[in-house]
């Protein structure tokens, strides 16, 4: 059986009517010799039936009492076995010192056989004691001296005959054979020594000194010797006994084990969440399907737009305030995209009117920034001079200056104006920013609003693009880039006048509206 193939014991399984672990033996690659390797644990992993697990486990150990007569010294492992057994002093002894070698009667290991009065014998029990370690000493030393490599398959064979060096799979079965005789050798042990791992390696290494690579190569096939036995022992996870085990002792060391209280308390918060939330889907499934109908058509009803979109306030800041991705949340309420209901949006929050005061600090300040010493050699700067000699209505000359206005806030601050404005250029940041074509060209000039790369909105004029941009920041709560915090905050600073104290922070707003129904 120990040169048996996979095909060949899957073969003996038909044979044995035990046909239905064909399918899981082949899986498992399980050959003559680790068939004989395997302990009650593998087959528990092997085999989920337990009248299966019964009939293999005994066939098994039929298999092995029969093979267990006396044996003639004619394979190379017996023949070094008996050489070096008879070349180790410390065997000889160990044999003298036996009872077997004095002609005494081996125990038995029955307790029947040894009562009395229902009693085991004391001097019984020491001798099955001192037995035990001799029988265990005995064992290692045959085992440090006398262990020879397996018979590997015809492929390894030739590679190793040839010396080439074993790729990535060839490796895995060398390490796979020397696992499942390793195992054999122990009687089903998944737990070698030290030096039991050291006498294998060494002899793999001894016999094929190209295996050795750069002089590291005992360290590596240690290493995967020792990962093999911890993938074979690996827990048991699905096993019903495992699971009891779990729940009745906790879980293995260095894990946290949870209270009742705490298990109680899960239980009742998923509970809470699920009714939550089959509770939210009720009530704002029907919205939802109305916004995403009513985004399709051509004429909307915005005033019940607006009414829906207050009584879903709430359920979108909480989503909000979780992280939900905005694609996510902008696909549930595609009203977001629109800069009329962004501007609401924020007013509800802050009962702030950000396009008023957008539109105000534009007109204010649009003279002072353009004379600033910063920004007079700038090419936008340079290209509104230029194009203003072109109009001489004050009204056009007034929403120019303001467009440069827009543009020119971040190099007036010395932040990076790539993050607030890109000018007939492609986007590549993922915060809000404006994207502007043609900016004094009255005809075409085109503002767009972008979001994650993607285009959220079309604008009409810079006024409703800086208050759509800042706006966005705080609606969809978004922080702000370090590289353009100057210039938000300036804005910021104005239309909330917080330089006044007779108005609180957008924090201490948000506070104080909470999720309170807005006032229109």
């Amino acid at each position: 059986m120990e040169t048996w193939s996979v095909d060949q014991v899957c073969l003996w399984l038909v044979e044995k009517n035990l046909g239905e672990l064909v399918p899981r033996f082949q899986e498992e690659e399980v050959s003559g010799a680790a068939l004989l390797a395997l302990n009650d644990r593998m087959v528990q992993q092997l085999v989920k039936k337990i009248g299966h697990q019964a009939v293999l486990m005994d066939l098994i150990k039929r298999y092995k009492q029969n093979n267990q007569g006396p044996r003639f010294p004619g394979s190379p492992r017996e023949i070094s076995l008996i050489t070096q057994t008879e070349a180790t002093p410390a065997y000889r002894d160990i044999q003298s010192s036996s009872p077997a070698s004095h002609g005494e009667q081996m125990p038995s290991f029955h307790p029947a056989e040894n009562l009395d009065n229902g009693l085991i014998d004391q001097r019984v029990l020491k001798q099955r004691r001192n037995m035990k370690h001799v029988l265990a000493r005995n064992k290692a030393l045959q085992w440090t001296k006398s262990y020879i490599l397996p018979e590997f398959p015809y492929d390894v064979k030739c590679m190793l005959a040839e010396q080439k060096c074993p790729d990535h799979s060839m490796r895995i079965r060398i390490i796979e054979f020397l696992q499942a005789d390793m195992t054999k050798y122990l009687e089903g042990s998944l737990y070698p020594t030290t030096q039991q791992y050291n006498d294998v390696v060494n002899a793999l290494l001894q016999a094929h000194p190209f295996l050795d690579e750069d002089g590291c190569g005992f360290f590596l096939w240690k290493r995967a010797l020792k990962d093999r036995f911890k993938y074979v022992r690996r827990p048991i996870e699905d096993d019903e006994q495992v699971i009891k085990n779990k729940c009745k002792f906790g879980h293995r060391r260095g894990q946290t084990r949870k209270s009742l209280a705490d298990i109680r308390f899960n239980e009742i918060k998923i509970v809470q969440i699920k009714e939550e939330s089959a509770c939210l889907d009720s009530e704002v499934d029907e919205h939802i399907n109305w916004f995403q109908q009513e985004y399709m058509k051509t004429e909307k009803d915005w005033t019940e737009i607006d009414k829906r979109m207050n009584q879903t306030l709430e359920v979108r800041r909480k989503m909000i305030g979780s992280r939900t991705p905005l694609k996510d949340i902008l696909k549930m309420f595609p009203f977001l995209k629109c800069p009329y209901q962004i501007f609401r949006e924020f007013q509800l929050l802050t009962r702030t009117d950000i396009y008023k005061k957008t539109r105000h600090i534009l007109e204010s300040y649009s003279e002072k920034i353009l004379t600033a010493f910063s920004v007079v050699d700038n090419p936008i700067n340079i290209a509104l001079q230029e194009k203003m000699k072109e109009y001489t209505d004050e009204d056009m000359l007034k929403y120019m200056k303001m467009t440069a206005t827009c543009l020119l806030l971040p190099d007036v601050f010395g932040d990076d104006p790539s993050l607030f404005a890109v000018v007939n250029e492609k986007v590549q940041v993922s915060t809000p920013v404006l994207e502007v074509k043609n900016p004094f060209n009255i005809d075409v000039c085109e503002f767009s609003l972008y979001l994650d790369k993607e285009k959220l909105t079309k604008v009409d004029d810079c006024v409703t693009a800086v208050a759509a941009l800042v706006a966005t920041f705080h609606v969809f709560g978004i922080e702000c880039p370090r590289r353009l915090s100057q210039t938000l905050n300036f804005l910021e600073t104005l239309i909330f006048d917080t330089h006044n104290s007779c108005f609180p922070s957008l924090k201490k707003k948000e506070r104080e509206v909470g999720f309170q129904p807005p006032v229109t």
